[in-house]
């Protein structure tokens, strides 16, 4: 029936959490006579989200049991089996719980004929229970007839309820037992439609029951001109014997969608108490969406794999005469809600991202398998024998092996059967081996769109791969409609959420440490700050920093840090410090990636990076000593990076922010041959230079380049050339050298009285040596040079640092300040060699190097910036 039809019935169906109390019974009542009111009005706000022009004028009102009344009454039944008395005071309580909905509802007469009814069913309900606890046991009619009471207990109520609010007219209290017939069989229970059309048809045709005449003049004025309102029980049923049943559970779900059929309804909702169709479960997946619209074959695949979405049986008679179905939150009844219907409007190829968990795989292998006709028959012949249900099947086009997921609780029974059925196969080795492997999950990505359109599947792997996680087995249909991959059941959080991410559903979210909130940490953690809104908006990264480690104290926290007041919570909130209790929660399960940023300069959190590595934990930092330590250590990192994928982000550790290792990797990845790398790299030395004019005392400039944080914690890590001479290790190792520091021939300008002692008494002791440096300046000017501390080292593996007079006009004689400046001396640029330049030194320069790499770290984990 079209849409637009002013007699078109909509279908409504409300489930047990819209009628739990009678706050619940007044909203729902609420959204029902707004219906009425749009319709009336002739406005395109039939429903709050404008769905249909007809609005209200023949409404089928389905009502679930109030929550929790099924299973309270399904209790009763086993009570009773068990000749537990306790039934009698359970039952008791519902006839409290429904008198006092009565009573808050109902005018008193109203209330009094209402109880009057229930105290009639529950001496039914005695008298069956009764029978029950003498024989011990109870038929599947007698669990049928006990659990059909909540339904007819909500729809009484609602009826009467909307009879003294008299908003609508036409009202009729409907017994679905009277009209529905189904056919319980292996799939279900099967309706009876041609029975149950004439039925239904008959019903109304007749003359109402004196419970559903209008409750005043106005609303049999409405009835007058079309008005309807049938109140419908969900659930309950009867068989072909006319003998009560249910529609199983999710029944009133079904009830809705069979009457919508029935009554070839304009549209069905289904009112939750959800706001539609989430993207993922939200428990999961924090930023899981509501999904505008959906076709039936997706909606059926999301709820196959677990979403809350209509089952996919009860959708069936809905889909088969094409009624759009809305799922709506009776709590938020402003809000659009999710559509389900044959054409969605929605371009999103990916719509959902579910999974089902507690899942067994069962593979069968063996070369006697191959070519042979009937093997995977046998298998499941045998599994259906013994009615263990198969969730996804996975095979090879060689034949070699098959395997199916199946349900954890089923994993044995499945393992002694097919070790049975294949007891042959077995003892002569054509077959090697039943295995079945438990505690895994599926994960469905599900989407009309994704058919014919190339990448999608690479896009799932590919997120999955990022985030460290091992896919089992997979299985895609030729519809494309659903890619599903089996993981450890462990990390079921961590692939929807990687998934989810990978297809911009949600943001892609960093689970971030950050070690060393000092010269360096602070500023960066104060960039994070800055930024973090934007990045979210404009590109949705979530760059959550979830833990902070200093020498004395730890800050972790369980959802992230309040990183605009990080200093005040890691006071407040300051833990002893525990590197290994670190690094397990920023490894969190629940998030796709783990990043840890070391903003020190210590090299026993060096010595942690192999291990960070190869548990997939990927690092960015400016810590030099990882790379410039022993070179079995640095093989050995980038061995376990290689083997578990993790990335190692480290191009502020040389120039700061300067693109100085990106530059060298790209002239050797593109085949150009390094002769030499020369240069000043370190922004502290080239500010003393570049400051130091003869006027102020060397050990004054030195000072003051310390309290502008321009050098190391302590100087002589600067004025050593010990800093230098790991830059050009890195940078060395990166050419592909073999290089140890002490293969670096280093002049250093610490005197060598001044190597012991603190860094106070170096700055103190230091001014006994200005005037030599004066003299060593003099002479350099005299002859019209500078001095410039350089670092170089050439394809033979010769490395040096120290203190060089350069003529004035030589590129490192000209630059600002804290600048470095390297030149790469190649094949390709050897007459005029390449020249990187810029502020190689200061904290907010290198924090932003390091921010710079974990934005790089997105990208490579699938973000678009």
């Amino acid at each position: 029936m079209s849409t637009t039809d002013p007699l078109a019935w909509v279908v409504h169906k409300f489930g047990g959490s819209s009628v739990a109390d009678a706050q619940c019974f007044e909203r729902v009542a609420a959204i029902v006579e707004s219906q009425g009111r749009h319709a009336a009005a002739g406005t395109q706000e039939a429903s709050p989200i404008g769905a249909a022009a007809h609005g209200g004028a023949r409404l089928a009102i389905v009502l679930s049991a109030c929550r929790g009344v099924t299973d309270a009454l399904l209790e009763l039944v086993v009570l009773a089996e068990r000749q537990d008395d306790a039934w009698r005071e359970r039952l008791a309580g519902l006839r409290e719980r429904h008198a006092g909905l009565a009573a808050a509802l109902l005018s008193a007469p109203a209330a009094a004929e209402y109880v009057a009814q229930l105290e009639q069913d529950l001496a039914a309900i005695t008298g069956v229970l009764q029978t029950t606890r003498v024989m011990r046991s109870a038929s599947q009619a007698v669990h049928d007839l006990i659990a059909g009471f909540g339904e007819i207990w909500s729809t009484r109520l609602f009826h009467r309820y909307l009879q003294r609010r008299g908003a609508r007219g036409g009202l009729e209290w409907l017994d679905a037992r009277r009209c529905v017939t189904v056919q319980w069989g292996p799939l279900g229970p099967a309706v009876q439609w041609a029975e149950s059309r004439e039925r239904l048809t008959q019903l109304l045709a007749g003359p109402a029951d004196a419970r559903a005449a209008p409750a005043s003049a106005s609303a049999a004025a409405g009835a007058s001109q079309g008005e309807r309102t049938l109140v419908i029980t969900g659930f309950i049923a009867s068989d072909l014997r006319g003998v009560q049943t249910t529609l199983g559970r999710n029944g009133s779900d079904f009830s809705a969608s069979i009457f919508g059929s029935l009554l070839d309804a304009a549209e069905i909702h289904i009112w939750t108490d959800v706001d539609g169709v989430l993207s993922a479960d939200p428990r999961r997946v924090p930023d899981a969406t509501v999904i505008d619209s959906l076709s039936y074959n997706e909606a059926m695949e999301l709820a196959y794999f677990g979403a809350k979405v209509i089952h996919p049986q009860t959708m069936a008679p809905a889909v088969g005469r094409a009624i759009p179905i809305w799922i709506r939150n009776t709590f938020a009844p402003e809000k659009p809600g999710t559509l389900i219907c044959a054409q969605p409007s929605s371009r999103q190829p990916v719509k959902g991202i579910t999974s089902i968990e507690n899942v067994a795989l069962v593979n069968l292998e063996g070369a006697g398998m191959i070519g042979v006709p009937g093997t995977a028959y046998r298998l499941f012949g045998a599994l259906r024998e013994e009615g263990i249900s198969v969730i996804l099947i996975s095979q090879g086009s060689s034949e070699h092996s098959i395997c199916c997921a199946i349900p954890q609780a089923q994993a044995a029974r499945a393992r002694a059967v097919l070790q049975t059925a294949f007891a042959r196969e077995l003892a002569e080795g054509q077959i090697q081996d039943v295995d079945v492997t438990g505690e895994l999950a599926i994960l469905a990505v599900v989407g009309d769109g994704m058919a014919g359109m190339p990448g999608v599947a690479g896009k799932v792997f590919g997120a999955l791969g990022n985030a460290q996680i091992n896919v089992r087995a997979i299985a895609q249909g030729a519809s494309e409609r659903n890619i599903s991959v089996v993981v450890d059941g462990k990390d079921t959080t961590r692939a929807l959420r990687a998934a989810h991410a990978s297809f911009y559903l949600s943001p892609h979210t960093l689970s971030i440490g950050i070690i060393g909130p000092g010269t360096v940490g602070r500023v960066l953690l104060d960039q994070l700050a800055g930024e973090r809104e934007r990045l979210a908006r404009e590109f949705k990264i979530d760059l959550r920093v979830r833990a902070i480690l200093r020498s004395r104290q730890m800050l972790l926290a369980d959802q992230e840090v309040a990183i605009a007041r990080w200093r005040g919570e890691l006071e407040a909130r300051a833990q002893s410090p525990d590197l290994a209790r670190f690094t397990a929660h920023v490894h969190a399960d629940h998030l796709p990636h783990a990043v840890i940023i070391d903003c020190s300069a210590d090299a026993s959190i060096a010595a942690h990076y192999r291990d960070w590595l190869a548990a997939g934990i990927h690092i960015v930092t400016p810590n030099k000593k990882a790379n410039s330590g022993k070179l079995a250590y640095y093989e050995a990192l980038k061995a376990a990076r290689r083997a578990s994928g993790a990335h190692y982000l480290y191009e502020a550790t040389v120039g700061a922010g300067l693109p100085v290792i990106q530059t060298l990797r790209d002239l050797r990845e593109t085949g150009d041959e390094i002769a030499s790398i020369e240069g000043i790299f370190s922004g502290t030395l080239a500010y003393l230079f570049n400051v130091y004019d003869g006027s102020t005392p060397f050990s004054a400039i030195v000072r003051e380049a310390k309290q502008r944080g321009y050098t190391e914690p302590d100087p002589r890590d600067d004025l050593s050339g010990t800093d230098v001479a790991r830059k050009l290790i890195i940078l060395g190792r990166e050419m592909g050298l073999p290089l140890e520091i002490e293969d670096v021939q280093v002049a250093s300008l610490v005197p060598a009285d001044l190597v012991d002692g603190n860094s106070e008494q170096f700055l103190t002791g230091l001014s006994r040596y200005d005037a030599p440096m004066q003299q060593r300046f003099e002479a350099a000017r005299e002859r019209g040079r500078v001095l410039r501390y350089v670092g170089s080292v050439r394809a033979d593996g010769r490395a040096t640092v120290g203190l060089e007079e350069l003529d004035a006009r030589h590129p490192f004689a000209n630059i600002a300040l804290t600048d470095n400046v390297v030149r790469y001396t190649t094949a390709r640029y050897c007459d005029n060699p390449l020249i990187v330049q810029g502020p190689g030194a200061g904290p907010a320069v290198t924090a932003g190097g390091v921010f710079a790499d974990l934005l790089r770290l997105a990208t490579y984990l699938g973000a678009r910036l």
